[in-house]
């Protein structure tokens, strides 16, 4: 059972709403990896509204349901490019910040090489957005499974 209706308070989220069209309109992430990171992390916090809305996207927008399928086991896989491995790995480890070390020198260097800093940024505050978002749709308890792709 939905807690509240996010929809009656996006004005309040409207900085955060900002915030992840900015990091879209810059251009300088693929929409394939945007929509790969935004399932990935979705799929971490088990955010249902989250994934219905980036599943669907995705595939409207070309994404193939293998990719889609197997994206919880991408490092068992090579259906993705070394930069969206390296932003699926980024994603998780900037959601999940465990261990000694959250989000890795070792990650770092190896995101250097494929990202240049404004992208990295760029994927940073993706990361952190989609994030938030999870966590106010975890909290509402918003139902998935009713969301018309690329209606947001």
């Amino acid at each position: 059972m939905t807690r509240f209706a996010i929809q009656r308070h996006y004005a309040s989220m409207q900085p955060l709403i900002d915030l992840g069209k900015r990091v879209h309109d810059a251009g300088r992430l693929e929409q394939p990896l945007i929509l790969l990171v935004l399932m990935r992390v979705s799929q971490i916090n088990g955010c249902a509204f989250c994934l219905d809305m980036h599943s669907k996207d995705a595939r409207a927008a070309g994404e193939t349901e293998q990719r889609l399928f197997l994206l919880p086991a991408w490092r068992e896989t090579t259906l993705y490019s070394e930069r969206e491995q390296v932003a699926l790995q980024w994603a998780e480890e900037l959601t999940e910040l465990e261990g000694a070390e959250p989000v890795s020198d070792a990650l770092y260097e190896k995101a250097t090489k494929v990202f240049n800093e404004a992208e990295l940024v760029d994927l940073t505050l993706l990361t952190v957005t989609i994030n938030s978002w999870n966590r106010i749709n975890v909290a509402a308890r918003t139902i998935g499974g009713h969301y018309k792709p690329m209606s947001h």
